[in-house]
């Protein structure tokens, strides 16, 4: 078969979800059982896979499924936890108080507080939880929804405690096989994965600074009484170093420290520098601007579902027993992940499956409480106690959290396992390289050395359709590390590029939309939140590649695995 009929059949899985889930809009827990079977069928009947391996495939991609939801359970668990204690409602309250300047409030809430959920939860919470706030406040329902999506950008990466760069990268690459290539070298593969979660990090924080100016921008244009995209200019110097506060310790915090850290860390820190700011009237403009009253706005912008500060009920929490849970939550990550005895006993806890049914380089793992999950229902458990909550507050955030997860759960079960199909479809009968690599011979032929440029928009392209960086990460790492791998260039530079792509993405994820408008009453009215979330997408595909491109062929950026075949 040729290059360029192997190419496009590799591809044909991720074809058809695309063609199922956009072109005849099948709901994705209906459209990837079909891709399942169709990965399936190509996988035993062109690549020659053994049955055994396709299964013993379908079974390491449910064992890294356990530990997505593992992770995904406590962070939604905490969320709960909070909601029940009262500490959400304080928490509200709190921002509230701040500013009367609409421009501040948005990058107090969707900015610095949206990051700071996201990197503790992730999957849409930000969102969940920004616009329903931002709506109590006095935004404008479609205003929340379009601010809520716009800042599922840079923090999301590291989102979820890390989980697109611990599951989704590490799962979607060929781990074992590259693990050995690695020490061949000298390397080992922590330290490929530290340079991979470095530069996403480091690009992440340069397209990232200009995201509060953006996000003013857009309040001015869309929903401004004068239409004007400058009418906040003098806002711009604050959204600056509002930008910065959160940017450099993120940046420092990827580097230094790892990927569950950087939207936690750089939110915390950003939210405490940038309140003291305000306090004080460091770079806070002198003129205040608002809305329109309610009464002149258009219907589009409106929700059926009335939300106000005085209708948040719960019982009354101070604020810092309200944040007490988040900072014990940062204390315990750095703690476990830098501090050598707890982490070695963290680690040594873990559910193994070598060679699953006896089939080569094919294994998984399942460290229950090193993994974020763990962790995360620890500062759960802590919280029931420094919060003083009944048996009754406690099973209710539990009921909500195990509803969340089955829903969420049913579509990994089957995306996960069809990406470890393609992966391990290398060993074969056929004598045919596995369907990523051929996916990659087939576009490194097309582009040559510019698909640099193109290659955040693979990964965004990945989370459109699966409403996930996790699983844009899952599905197209291999592919994208296949493709620096035939053009000579670093491996490592571009899966970074895969997972900026996948986060810029999730600003046009249409389930993630769904999700956030259901929260303020506003379903049906997706096309208008996606026609103005371009715009911020298209700006951060833009720039990200422009940036790896530069990396790549100005400053020769390499890794340890360039040509390894």
């Amino acid at each position: 078969m040729q290059d360029g009929n192997l190419a496009l059949l590799g591809f044909s899985p991720i074809l058809f979800a695309g063609i199922l889930l956009i072109g005849f809009r099948v709901a994705a827990k209906h459209a990837m059982p079909q891709v399942f079977l169709l990965t399936c069928f190509i996988a035993y009947f062109f690549w020659g896979v053994s049955s055994y391996r396709i299964l013993a495939s379908t079974f390491q991609g449910l064992i890294i499924t356990a530990s997505i939801l593992w992770i995904i359970f406590g962070a939604i668990m905490l969320l709960n936890t909070l909601r029940y204690s009262g500490a959400i409602m304080t928490i509200r309250k709190g921002f509230s108080n701040i500013s009367p300047d609409r421009r501040i409030q948005v990058i107090l809430i969707a900015w610095l507080f949206g990051s700071f959920i996201e990197g503790v939860s992730g999957f849409g919470t930000p969102a969940a939880v920004a616009a329903p706030l931002m709506v109590a406040v006095g935004f404008p329902a479609l205003s929340a929804v379009v601010f809520g999506m716009m800042i599922q950008s840079t923090p999301v990466s590291f989102g979820a405690v890390g989980t697109p760069m611990i599951v989704g990268v590490q799962g979607g690459l060929n781990k074992a096989l590259l693990s050995d290539q690695l020490l061949q070298k000298g390397f080992e593969w922590h330290s490929f994965f530290k340079l991979i979660v470095s530069e996403v990090a480091l690009i992440h924080a340069i397209c990232g600074t200009f995201m509060p100016i953006l996000l003013i921008m857009i309040m001015t244009r869309f929903f401004g009484k004068n239409k004007s995209w400058v009418e906040g200019y003098t806002c711009f110097p604050f959204a600056i170093f509002a930008s910065l506060s959160f940017t450099i310790p993120y940046a420092a915090a990827g580097i230094f420290l790892g990927p569950e850290f950087p939207s936690i860390i750089g939110g915390l820190v950003g939210l405490t520098i940038v309140t003291l700011a305000i306090k004080y009237g460091f770079l806070v403009p002198k003129d205040t601007w608002d809305f329109a009253p309610p009464r002149e706005w258009p219907s589009s912008w409106i929700g059926n579902i009335q939300i106000s500060l005085d209708s948040i009920k719960g019982k009354s929490i101070n604020n810092v027993m309200a944040w007490s849970p988040y900072i014990l939550l940062a204390i315990l990550l750095i703690v476990s992940r830098t501090f050598e005895p707890l982490t070695n006993l963290l680690k040594s806890i873990n559910i193994n499956f070598p060679n699953i049914l006896n089939e080569e380089k094919i294994s998984a793992g399942f460290q229950i409480l090193y993994l974020p999950g763990g962790i995360l229902l620890i500062v759960s458990l802590l919280t029931f106690l420094i919060h003083r909550m009944s048996f009754s507050e406690i099973m209710k955030a539990f009921k909500d959290s195990t509803k969340t997860i089955l829903g969420a759960g049913f579509v990994l079960l089957f995306t996960v396992p069809l990406v470890r199909i393609m992966i391990n479809s290398g060993i074969n009968g056929n004598d045919i390289v596995s369907m990523p690599i051929a996916m990659a011979k087939g576009m490194s032929d097309l582009m040559g050395q510019i698909y640099p440029m193109f290659s955040p928009l693979i990964g965004a392209l990945g989370a459109f359709l699966a409403g996930s960086n996790t699983v844009s990460n899952l599905m197209l790492s291999q592919f994208q590390f296949e493709t620096a791998n035939l053009l000579g260039l670093s491996g490592a530079l571009m899966v970074a590029a895969q997972s900026i792509g996948a986060a810029a993405g999730n600003m046009v994820a249409i389930h993630n939309v769904v999700a956030a408008s259901a929260t303020v009453g506003l379903l049906g009215k997706e096309g208008i939140t996606l026609r103005i979330t371009i715009i911020p997408t298209l700006y951060y595909l833009f720039l990200s590649g422009v940036i790896v491109m530069i990396l790549f062929h100005v400053f020769s950026i390499t890794d340890p695995l360039i040509n390894i075949h």
